[in-house]
């Protein structure tokens, strides 16, 4: 029998922070974004982020009933709209900043209506996606965020299909399993991923996770890269179609600087307890330790302002909440003091961003050597007798958004206007 322990026993809690580490935590306004929306189940939180200490937002939508007609509302459709496509107060959506990096670590999608949910994005918000895998935010979906996050599907024949509803995350197809209100057991993959982000105790199998209609990647159509993480253990079982020992949970990042997609096509996101709430830890824990590197936004030349005030070019964009942006200076022998400006633009200086610097690696806030976190924007930094070398610089802007949950998930109040940018100039100089 599977050993139960509560959600926040130290078994369980020791376990998730001592198995692994979570890597590129830095530079984002929040964690988790969970999409409850439109044909998806109108979850409005999720037990794993509590366990570990995951910041979260949501968006929920009325809930979908199991046949025609639905409940939705354009109230829905609009709010969707807003948060994940945009709207003229945050013009790249909730999911992104203002120079298209990903604004929270993690994306995780519900359960529910693939094929519908895909097609209430639109394919702007589908785009928002795979924008958001591209520049370094990870995903996670179970059971039809598994389906949508593929190309399409193969069915009983043979006949495998693209579905144009889909996101396309992982590049590959999914088989339903036509197992629909029961359970399955999985077996985690001996020595995989998994088993470095969570401590199984040699357990590696788990019964009863629940399922409802959900899916396995078909490996034949899968792309390089794809790892296999857990397979269905069915043994023993008589079902419409048999999928023992195929992949229930995998994993795909396209490059270093891609975010990591994990799918699963079973339900293990609502567990409060035991293995399998184990299991849903070491899955969300593998996709945020798979963000994108950090990258450089400029090597800084001395004597010329770089204007950061463009929001349709990424290398010139203004900076969103919470976000970084890192820049670099070489520094050559014989400079007596590297000084580092930033100013504001008329009638938009008020707004905290702080400046930070290090010689040779990212200048974040508890790394940096030299800072000023001073109120507003202009400020300036001075770095007497530097040796020579690369010199990183971060602007960090301090000022967010009053975030509260309502009847559609979050709700954003305060500085809502520092959701399109704040707009500076920044300069270096020698002496």
């Amino acid at each position: 029998m599977i050993k139960r322990i509560l959600l926040l026993s130290s078994a369980v809690l020791a376990s998730v922070l001592t198995a692994g580490a979570q890597d590129n935590t830095k530079g984002y306004y929040k964690d988790v974004f969970m999409d409850s929306g439109i044909m998806l189940t109108s979850r409005r939180d999720l037990p794993v982020t509590e366990l570990l200490g995951l910041s979260m937002e949501a968006f929920v939508s009325t809930q979908h009933a199991p046949s025609p007609p639905q409940h939705f509302t354009s109230v829905d459709t609009l709010r969707q709209r807003e948060l994940i496509s945009g709207s003229p107060m945050d013009e790249n959506g909730i999911l992104l900043y203002p120079d298209g990096q990903p604004r929270f670590r993690m994306i995780y999608m519900n359960g529910g209506k693939a094929a519908g949910h895909g097609r209430s994005l639109e394919e702007r918000g589908r785009q928002t996606y795979r924008d958001f895998i591209r520049a370094g935010g990870s995903y996670l979906g179970s059971c039809a965020g598994a389906f949508v996050a593929s190309l399409g599907s193969r069915n009983i024949d043979g006949e495998i299909s693209n579905t144009k509803t889909y996101i396309g995350l992982w590049p590959g197809h999914t088989m339903s399993t036509k197992l629909e209100k029961s359970y399955t057991a999985v077996d985690i993959v001996p020595d995989g991923p998994l088993t470095r982000y969570f401590d199984f105790d040699q357990r590696m199998h788990i019964d009863s996770i629940r399922h409802n209609g959900g899916c396995f990647a078909y490996m034949e159509t899968a792309p390089e890269g794809t790892e296999i993480l857990a397979t269905f253990n069915t043994k023993g079982r008589d079902l419409e179609r048999e999928f023992n020992g195929h992949p229930v949970v995998w994993a795909y990042k396209a490059s270093p600087e891609a975010g990591r997609v994990v799918l699963c096509g079973s339900h293990p996101e609502e567990s409060r307890e035991g293995d399998i709430m184990a299991l849903m830890a070491a899955m969300v824990r593998y996709a945020l330790a798979g963000n994108g590197e950090p990258e450089l936004k400029a090597v800084l030349t001395p004597d010329i302002p770089r204007e950061m005030t463009d929001r349709k070019d990424p290398a010139f964009a203004p900076i969103g909440d919470r976000q970084y942006h890192h820049f670099s200076v070489d520094v050559p022998k014989g400079v007596k003091t590297l000084t580092i400006d930033l100013e504001g633009l008329p009638g938009q200086r008020d707004f905290d961003l702080h400046l930070f610097a290090r010689r040779n690696s990212f200048a974040y806030a508890e790394d940096a050597t030299w800072c000023n976190i001073g109120k507003l924007v202009d400020k300036s930094l001075t770095i007497p007798d530097p040796k020579p070398g690369r010199y990183y610089i971060s602007v960090f802007c301090a000022t967010t958004v009053t975030a509260t949950m309502g009847r559609y998930g979050v709700e954003y109040s305060g500085r809502t206007d520092v959701l399109n940018g704040v707009p500076y100039i920044i300069q270096v100089k020698f002496k």
